[in-house]
């Protein structure tokens, strides 16, 4: 019956007139509490003098209450401004009082109104405390009693530093909240069994599954001020193998209006994990770059083309054109930018390889910049569709730098891919074709053509961690080629700030290269991935490992053979000093593949690995295109095992 009315009334409050009236009873009270202290808890004091001065004193009391407003506060939220309201409001009190009592004196209006001023002094600091104390007596109840039929979740707070205690008052003041804080854990040895708020903290090796089992502890929220990558995978690798879920308080420049909110607590992602340091860009370069100018972007609704078109809407740019073929994707990143407030942009659906209707939309809109992003990406699927991966990667990409040239673009940004560099697969081979090609480009007119050549990015479309995601809300498995494979990671806004970068440093025949720190094994991230979403493996989610697909590879590699590096402002970004290329025999060659292709000629599979000499399928029925023989090929597949991958 009791937990019905609670769920009833627990969103209804009091009324301010009610708040006043007990505020004035209590003034009250506090005015025979201050007799009576004053005469040594004794009633020797003219008790009818009492009760002529109590009327007039409680009617001071609570205009000065009006006045300050300090009755309109929600009691069950009192806070530290509502006692500072209280505070001016018995001071205010005790002036009106004295200010009385000296025209009384004058005119006698009121006969025996005269009050010691060591009373008025009592009576305030009575009234003070009293009035605070019962706000955060009934808030306390309040509180006690609502949260009494709720399922209670324990937490500990890894983190006993200023964060940790604004992430406690933050959840015990959410009165939504169901969560009960039991401790704090600290590396400190100055913090070790003390307390905070009443709250003890504990050494990092005294929380043992038995510990968390026993208190019945669901989560552990790390709160702990500008802690790095590398200290916080540390961390939460050690907390995720216990059955619990790891939350995390999001850095101080990402708290609403400056101030901490319960609701900003969320649960560690994996891209939290990786070794990843975010790149510091040179915007003013960028801005001045992208001032003014008339800026085309291909492949913009897709994963980097729309990041890329999103981080350029908040340039001072003069028009931008964003094409793609996907109807429904632009669409949606057209009414973002429109709810966004931009509106200086159009978008186009429309084929790369269409070239009479491209040319006419250079004509019409002449790009100062262009940024080509639009391309198939999918290995797998590129494997068993190699005329779409070379009629869109390698022709859709040779009529958009044709006509670039021929319509005097300023720069051409290419966004290529680390499966470019020694490709094992119909998809990585046609982007180092296009690469190619940009660069005999560079030979032509004055067009300045730019590659920028990164890995996998987080959270594009089909790639490994929104797949996880999926298999782990299904009930799993989770899905692995290869218990070795790694990969390098990047973000998308990272990704897209680097072909930015590009636009704007390049000078034209540059292959730009992005640090992407540690490679990570897949079957960790996986197996991480799972113990984040509070499961645990093999237990509740196993991994299957599927064996490798067809094109791919066990490593990745930025740099080909022969390729070197050159540094540049920002040491996250390196330019690759490619090999010299027959420019002549390459146009050649990529003008016959574009041909042989429009026939579906079995032959172009040969071109292109005539074209790419280091192109060697793996796993694939492309095999037999290789001119080495089925062992050497075996080979390759142990060395490639071997390969160290090359960063710097």
């Amino acid at each position: 019956m009791l937990r019905n009315y609670l769920s009833r009334h627990a969103n209804k409050y009091a009324s301010k007139w009610l708040v006043l009236l007990i505020d004035a009873l209590i003034i009250g009270v506090s005015f025979v509490l201050s007799y009576i202290i004053r005469f040594n808890l004794t009633f020797d004091f003219d008790v009818e003098k009492l009760l002529v001065q109590l009327p007039t004193v409680t009617l001071i009391a609570a205009l000065a209450f009006v006045f300050t407003g300090s009755h309109k506060g929600f009691v069950r939220h009192t806070g530290i401004k509502d006692v500072y309201n209280i505070f001016n409001a018995i001071c205010l009190s005790s002036i009106f009082t004295i200010f009385v009592i000296i025209l009384n004196r004058q005119f006698e209006v009121i006969e025996g109104f005269t009050i010691p001023l060591s009373i008025i002094i009592i009576h305030s600091l009575i009234s003070f405390i009293t009035l605070t104390a019962a706000r955060y007596v009934f808030k306390t109840l309040f509180e006690g009693m609502t949260k009494k039929f709720k399922a209670v979740k324990n937490v500990l707070i890894y983190g006993a530093g200023e964060s940790g205690i604004i992430a406690y008052n933050a959840l015990t003041s959410h009165t939504a909240s169901n969560t009960r804080v039991l401790g704090y854990i600290d590396d400190d040895k100055k913090k070790m069994g003390k307390t905070i708020n009443g709250i003890k903290v504990y050494r990092r090796d005294s929380i043992s599954e038995y510990f968390l089992a026993g208190n019945n502890i669901s989560a552990i929220i790390v709160a702990i001020h500008n802690i790095d990558n590398n200290k916080l995978r540390s961390l939460v690798e050690g907390l995720v193998d216990f059955p619990i879920e790891v939350k995390i308080v999001p850095p101080v420049q990402d708290w609403i209006n400056g101030e901490f909110k319960f609701s900003q607590i969320k649960n560690v992602q994996i891209e939290d994990l990786l070794n990843r340091v975010p790149i510091n860009i040179r915007k003013s370069k960028v801005a001045d770059e992208l001032k003014g100018k008339s800026i085309m972007v291909t492949g913009g609704a897709g994963s980097i083309g729309s990041e890329i078109v999103r981080q350029i809407a908040s340039y001072d740019y003069k028009s931008l054109i964003i094409i793609d073929q996907a109807e429904s994707p632009l669409y949606d990143l057209q009414q973002e930018l429109k709810q966004n407030g931009h509106h200086n942009f159009v978008p186009i659906v429309a084929d790369i390889r269409d070239k009479n209707r491209m040319s006419m939309f250079f004509e019409e809109h002449k790009p100062d910049i262009l940024f080509h992003a639009a391309a198939y990406k999918h290995v797998p699927l590129m494997e068993y569709n190699a005329y779409e991966a070379i009629k869109i990667n390698i022709g859709g990409t040779k009529t958009i730098a044709d006509l670039s040239i021929a319509h005097q673009v300023g720069k051409f940004v290419f966004v290529s891919t680390d499966k470019a560099v020694n490709p094992t697969n119909v998809m990585g081979a046609t982007k180092r074709i296009a690469e190619m090609y940009i660069s005999c480009m560079q030979q032509q007119g004055k067009t300045k053509f730019i590659t920028t050549r990164f890995g996998n990015v987080l959270g594009s479309n089909g790639s490994v961690i929104p797949l996880f995601k999926k298999q782990i809300e299904k009930g799993g498995p989770l899905s692995v080629t290869h218990k070795d494979i790694t990969r390098y990671f990047m973000t998308i806004p990272e990704a897209s700030q680097l072909v930015l970068e590009a636009g704007s440093m390049g000078n034209g025949g540059e292959i730009f290269i992005f640090d992407m720190g540690d490679s990570v094994r897949i079957f960790d991230l996986a197996k991480n991935m799972i113990k984040l979403s509070g499961l645990r493996y093999p237990e509740d989610i196993d991994i299957e490992i599927t064996g490798l697909r067809p094109g791919e590879k066990l490593y990745e590699e930025l740099l080909a053979n022969g390729e070197n590096t050159l540094p540049t402002y920002n040491k996250k970004i390196m330019i690759s000093k490619v090999r010299d290329l027959d420019y002549g025999m390459v146009r050649s060659k990529i003008d016959e593949l574009c041909l042989s292709n429009i026939f579906f000629n079995e032959n172009t599979i040969k071109i292109m690995k005539e074209i790419v000499p280091e192109y060697v399928s793996n796993n694939s029925n492309l095999c037999k295109f290789d001119k080495v023989s089925s062992e050497t090929v075996e080979s390759g597949k142990e060395e490639d095992e071997k390969i160290k991958i090359v960063h710097s």
